[in-house]
């Protein structure tokens, strides 16, 4: 089969493709439409079906393999491994279904997970998708005042977190930054259900805080029904940084996502049931969501689910997983097989990986050092994929399910089948031409398992994606790309003010209000720059009120503060003090400008700017 052939029937006649498709996963009831885009950008999918992501991901495995593993949940930083088979997951998903049942949670209500990577945050994934409740993760290592804006903005009547997560062998304590975000949040939720690994002290808050095993043994048999759910009701919401310091929720319905993931993993990923797929990310982050705890598991593939780093205790540990588990499809970011890379290179070669086709790689560009290196170490296709969070699964890549197509060095391949993607020149909103750069746009509607809308906030949706060029209502990807002769993209950056730090969204925005949180800033910019392990880190310029004497400890300060507000994955890895930002003479701040001088090229045309010498200031601090 072509796949060409393959990809035009699912742009050109998406209602019988789709239609197709969704023979991959089981429902409950059928559809009346396929396709219900009568109010664009919003589309619908399998209007009117009933269908069920835990049914799907768990229960209908069951009955044909319910005694093969399902969840590998393994942890390096407590030295625990633990495996569930499909039945043994079902059991653990109804428990913890019936206890957030217990505490008040129903169809429709919003539950937030504040996890690290352990079998209960998967539990609690799949225990809301059972029982209709829409699941709010956020990422553990976000500080308290991140998490805060999400429990305003998803008003969960329950959280479920833990003590603490671990780095390292360091614990890092979440229930202290819990009672801070609940502290300065107006949505106060009802109950917080907690795991205690006993990593770290936690003091529980009287008629609030439940202590989850002891829940857990009061739950005897539990024969929690699955809950139905037409197939455009919201699944969960995930929060994206934007340009903007208001978070993005990223609404996701059921029925599309599980008919997406079934094809992604069958026509991208190869899957097949029995097999062991390996996501090396966080259930904090889209890939968690859709290759960590949905898209195996419905495929009928066992999931591993790792608490560690890939060099703890030494940088062969994801290879022995591989040898043990026979991993045959794993997916990883370029960020952490550029660390790999630097290890010696024996401890890799020591594990038998024969059981392994494939090493999918996303989040971030892949160069061709990196994506060659590991092809010489592996022996396997190295296949890199561009999506978003937005998306949940890839919108360019190589679906070697369909047709064995070359992979291309610098190239995350050709568009997926359902994304009509364009490249449209920013000034004139036409098409490009071959190798003209430009941006990254999909027509609409957009294909299943794409984000319905931002949560609450439809106008939002609208203005923030759908850009109209002269009359073209089209999606942006807010990235830079060219097209070469062959129909392979290749991703230049983003076109907006959000930075790729080790395959972590980061607003500058953000970032910048943290910094001017600090009482001796009075103006800051913030701009990614290029770095060779994690692609971009945020580098920060600050105008202070007043003269510091002593720099290096301002800096220090300033970074601490951002660290609490906003997580230590956000701070900057620098912060240079100036008098002055380069801006133009209406004002707007020359972030491109700016970001090109560090990353030593030229910083354009800046006859608009209105005070040159800003400019040598940038330079001067850099040095």
């Amino acid at each position: 089969m072509k796949y060409a052939e393959v990809y035009r029937r699912s742009v050109v006649t998406p209602e019988l493709f789709w239609r197709d498709e969704a023979a991959l996963i089981d429902w409950n009831s059928p559809w009346t439409q396929v396709l219900d885009y009568s109010s664009p950008p919003f589309a619908r999918w399998f209007v009117g079906a009933q269908t069920n992501l835990c049914y799907n991901a768990v229960d209908r495995w069951c009955a044909t393999q319910g005694d093969q593993p399902a969840l590998i949940a393994i942890s390096t930083e407590t030295n625990s491994e633990r495996v569930y088979t499909f039945q043994e997951l079902r059991c653990e998903v109804e428990r913890c279904a019936a206890m957030m049942q217990s505490l008040g949670v129903r169809k429709g209500d919003r539950v937030l997970i504040y996890m690290p990577m352990i079998a209960e945050a998967a539990f609690a994934m799949l225990a809301c998708a059972r029982i209709g409740a829409v699941h709010s993760v956020v990422f553990g290592g976000f500080a308290s005042h991140s998490l805060a804006s999400r429990i305003d903005d998803a008003r969960p009547v329950l959280i479920v977190s833990a003590d603490a997560g671990s780095r390292n062998g360091k614990p890092i304590p979440y229930k202290p930054l819990l009672d801070e975000a609940i502290g300065l949040s107006s949505a106060k939720p009802a109950k917080v259900l907690l795991v205690d690994r006993g990593l770290a002290p936690m003091v529980r808050v009287e008629d609030r805080d439940v202590d989850y095993a002891q829940l857990r043994a009061c739950i005897h048999e539990a024969r929690v029904p699955v809950t139905w759910l037409e197939s455009n009701e919201p699944s969960y919401i995930l929060y994206t940084s934007g340009t903007t310091g208001k978070p993005k929720g990223v609404q996701r319905d059921v029925g599309g996502y599980a008919v997406a993931l079934a094809a992604s993993l069958k026509y991208n990923f190869c899957a097949k049931a029995g097999e062991t797929f390996f996501a090396t990310s966080d259930i904090g982050w889209v890939v968690g969501h859709s290759y960590i705890v949905y898209g195996p598991l419905i495929a009928g593939m066992a999931t591993i689910m790792y608490e560690g780093l890939p060099v703890c205790p030494d940088a062969g540990i994801w290879w022995s997983i591989v040898e043990k588990y026979k991993v045959t499809r794993m997916f990883s970011a370029p960020t952490a097989i550029r660390v790999l890379r630097k290890q010696p290179a024996g401890l890799m070669r020591k594990y038998d990986k024969s059981s392994l086709k494939a090493l999918y790689l996303a989040g971030e560009p892949l160069d061709e050092t990196t994506s060659s290196w590991i092809a010489g170490e592996l022996g396997v296709p190295i296949i890199d994929n561009y999506w978003q969070t937005e998306t949940g699964w890839p919108i360019l890549s190589i679906a070697k399910g369909i047709e064995d197509l070359p992979t291309r060095l610098g190239s995350p391949g050709v568009p997926m089948f359902g994304y009509k993607v364009r490249l449209i020149n920013e000034s004139t909103g036409e098409e490009c031409a071959t190798n003209e750069k430009g941006v990254v746009m999909i027509e609409g509607p957009l294909p299943p398992g794409c984000m319905q809308t931002v949560y609450g906030d439809d106008r939002r949706f609208v203005d923030t994606y759908w850009s109209d060029f002269k009359g073209r209502q089209v999606y942006s990807t807010f990235d830079w790309g060219v097209r070469d002769e062959d129909g392979y993209y290749f991703i230049l950056g983003r076109t907006d003010d959000v930075i790729n730090c080790a395959g972590h969204r980061l607003g500058t925005r953000e970032i910048e209000e943290s910094i001017t949180s600090h009482p001796a800033v009075s103006e800051v910019a913030v701009v990614g720059v290029k770095d060779a392990v994690k692609g971009q880190v945020a580098v920060a310029f600050a105008i202070l009120k007043t003269n510091a004497a002593d720099h290096a400890a301002l800096e220090r300060e300033i970074m601490a503060t951002v660290d609490r507000q906003l997580g230590a994955v956000a701070r900057p890895s620098r912060v240079y003090f100036v008098t002055a930002l380069p801006k133009t003479r209406s004002g707007k701040l020359l972030r491109r400008s700016i970001q090109a001088i560090c990353e030593g090229r030229n910083p354009g045309d800046l006859t608009s700017i209105e005070d040159p010498s800003s400019l040598q200031q940038i330079e001067r601090a850099l040095l």
